[in-house]
Protein backbone atom coordinates (compact mmCIF):
# COMPACT_ATOMS: atom_id res chain seq x y z
CA UNK A 1 0.00 0.00 0.00
CA UNK A 2 1.20 3.70 -1.01
CA UNK A 3 1.74 6.27 1.78
CA UNK A 4 -0.92 9.43 1.13
CA UNK A 5 1.95 11.17 1.35
CA UNK A 6 5.64 11.48 0.91
CA UNK A 7 8.02 11.95 3.89
CA UNK A 8 8.56 15.58 5.19
CA UNK A 9 11.87 17.06 6.01
CA UNK A 10 10.13 18.12 9.89
CA UNK A 11 9.98 13.91 10.42
CA UNK A 12 13.30 12.85 8.16
CA UNK A 13 15.53 15.41 9.53
CA UNK A 14 16.99 15.97 12.75
CA UNK A 15 16.07 19.52 14.26
CA UNK A 16 19.75 20.75 13.61
CA UNK A 17 19.72 20.05 10.17
CA UNK A 18 16.35 21.05 9.44
CA UNK A 19 17.89 24.49 10.95
CA UNK A 20 20.45 24.36 8.45
CA UNK A 21 18.70 23.89 5.59
CA UNK A 22 16.25 26.49 6.57
CA UNK A 23 18.77 28.88 7.29
CA UNK A 24 19.46 29.26 3.81
CA UNK A 25 15.75 29.22 2.37
CA UNK A 26 13.82 31.96 1.13
CA UNK A 27 9.86 32.21 1.31
CA UNK A 28 8.42 32.37 -2.08
CA UNK A 29 4.81 32.91 -3.16
CA UNK A 30 3.33 31.65 -6.48
CA UNK A 31 -0.31 32.07 -8.25
CA UNK A 32 -1.82 29.12 -9.24
CA UNK A 33 -1.00 27.96 -12.94
CA UNK A 34 2.72 28.56 -12.92
CA UNK A 35 5.23 25.97 -13.84
CA UNK A 36 8.13 25.09 -11.65
CA UNK A 37 9.64 23.38 -13.74
CA UNK A 38 9.82 20.99 -16.85
CA UNK A 39 10.82 17.94 -17.91
CA UNK A 40 14.63 18.04 -18.97
CA UNK A 41 15.33 21.19 -17.28
CA UNK A 42 18.19 22.31 -15.33
CA UNK A 43 17.38 21.22 -11.61
CA UNK A 44 18.81 24.17 -9.73
CA UNK A 45 16.51 24.62 -7.07
CA UNK A 46 13.77 22.70 -4.74
CA UNK A 47 10.62 24.08 -2.58
CA UNK A 48 8.98 22.92 0.54
CA UNK A 49 5.51 23.52 0.38
CA UNK A 50 4.08 25.91 3.35
CA UNK A 51 0.45 26.37 1.98
CA UNK A 52 -1.20 25.18 -1.63
CA UNK A 53 -0.59 22.64 -4.38
CA UNK A 54 1.79 21.42 -6.79
CA UNK A 55 0.69 18.83 -9.46
CA UNK A 56 3.90 16.81 -10.43
CA UNK A 57 3.03 15.57 -14.02
CA UNK A 58 4.96 13.16 -16.35
CA UNK A 59 5.15 13.89 -19.91
CA UNK A 60 3.36 11.49 -22.38
CA UNK A 61 3.69 11.51 -25.99
CA UNK A 62 0.96 12.05 -27.88
CA UNK A 63 -1.65 13.11 -24.67
CA UNK A 64 -1.64 15.74 -21.80
CA UNK A 65 0.78 15.30 -19.44
CA UNK A 66 0.02 12.39 -16.35
CA UNK A 67 -0.40 14.26 -13.08
CA UNK A 68 1.85 11.69 -10.90
CA UNK A 69 0.94 13.26 -7.44
CA UNK A 70 -0.52 16.28 -6.10
CA UNK A 71 1.88 17.75 -3.19
CA UNK A 72 0.98 19.93 -0.43
CA UNK A 73 1.92 21.03 3.14
CA UNK A 74 5.06 20.19 4.05
CA UNK A 75 6.14 18.26 1.29
CA UNK A 76 9.45 18.40 -0.65
CA UNK A 77 8.52 19.40 -4.49
CA UNK A 78 11.89 18.02 -6.73
CA UNK A 79 14.37 15.80 -5.84
CA UNK A 80 16.24 15.70 -9.12
CA UNK A 81 18.51 18.86 -7.56
CA UNK A 82 20.86 16.14 -5.54
CA UNK A 83 21.89 13.75 -8.56
CA UNK A 84 23.87 14.47 -11.35
CA UNK A 85 23.30 15.51 -13.87
CA UNK A 86 21.04 17.72 -11.93
CA UNK A 87 18.07 17.74 -14.70
CA UNK A 88 14.31 17.22 -13.72
CA UNK A 89 12.92 13.86 -14.00
CA UNK A 90 9.14 15.45 -13.78
CA UNK A 91 7.78 18.59 -14.58
CA UNK A 92 5.45 20.15 -11.73
CA UNK A 93 2.56 23.26 -11.75
CA UNK A 94 0.88 24.89 -8.94
CA UNK A 95 -2.69 23.87 -8.90
CA UNK A 96 -3.66 26.68 -6.21
CA UNK A 97 -1.52 29.65 -5.19
CA UNK A 98 1.08 28.21 -3.35
CA UNK A 99 3.42 29.56 -0.55
CA UNK A 100 6.66 27.77 -0.21
CA UNK A 101 10.30 27.84 1.06
CA UNK A 102 12.61 28.13 -1.98
CA UNK A 103 15.99 26.48 -1.51
CA UNK A 104 19.23 26.79 -4.24
CA UNK A 105 20.53 23.31 -5.16
CA UNK A 106 23.83 24.17 -5.36
CA UNK A 107 23.97 25.78 -2.09
CA UNK A 108 22.24 22.86 -0.36
CA UNK A 109 24.66 20.27 -2.30
CA UNK A 110 27.72 22.33 -0.59
CA UNK A 111 26.26 22.18 2.89
CA UNK A 112 25.39 18.67 2.63
CA UNK A 113 29.62 17.79 1.44
CA UNK A 114 30.97 20.43 3.87
CA UNK A 115 28.56 18.61 7.05
CA UNK A 116 28.80 14.47 5.82
CA UNK A 117 26.17 13.47 8.21
CA UNK A 118 23.66 16.10 6.99
CA UNK A 119 24.72 15.28 3.87
CA UNK A 120 23.77 11.27 4.87
CA UNK A 121 20.43 12.57 6.65
CA UNK A 122 19.57 14.74 3.56
CA UNK A 123 20.32 12.01 0.85
CA UNK A 124 18.24 9.44 2.44
CA UNK A 125 15.31 11.85 2.87
CA UNK A 126 15.64 12.49 -0.69
CA UNK A 127 15.99 9.25 -1.35
CA UNK A 128 12.85 8.07 0.57
CA UNK A 129 10.82 10.66 -1.23
CA UNK A 130 12.35 9.36 -4.51
CA UNK A 131 10.83 5.82 -3.88
CA UNK A 132 7.98 7.23 -2.86
CA UNK A 133 7.58 9.40 -6.29
CA UNK A 134 8.57 6.15 -8.08
CA UNK A 135 5.78 3.82 -6.67
CA UNK A 136 3.26 6.83 -6.90
CA UNK A 137 4.33 7.06 -10.83
CA UNK A 138 3.87 3.83 -11.68
CA UNK A 139 0.55 3.07 -9.50
CA UNK A 140 -0.86 6.23 -11.82
CA UNK A 141 0.92 5.37 -15.45
CA UNK A 142 -1.02 1.82 -14.69
CA UNK A 143 -4.13 3.21 -13.76
CA UNK A 144 -4.07 5.51 -16.91
CA UNK A 145 -3.08 2.96 -19.34
CA UNK A 146 -3.18 -0.62 -18.06
CA UNK A 147 -6.02 -2.41 -19.09
CA UNK A 148 -7.21 -3.65 -16.06
CA UNK A 149 -5.58 -0.52 -14.30
CA UNK A 150 -3.10 -0.99 -11.26
CA UNK A 151 -5.26 -3.43 -9.16
CA UNK A 152 -5.25 -1.05 -6.17
CA UNK A 153 -8.26 0.90 -4.75
CA UNK A 154 -8.70 4.13 -5.40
Amino acid sequence: MIATTTPRMGQALPAAHRGLLMSVSRQVIFHDGVRLFEEGGRADRFWIVRTGTVALDMHVPGRRPAVIETLGFGELVGWSWLFDPYVWQLGAETVSPVRAYEFDAARVREMCRDDADMGRQVGHWVGQVLAHRLLAARIRLLDLYAPQGSGLPR
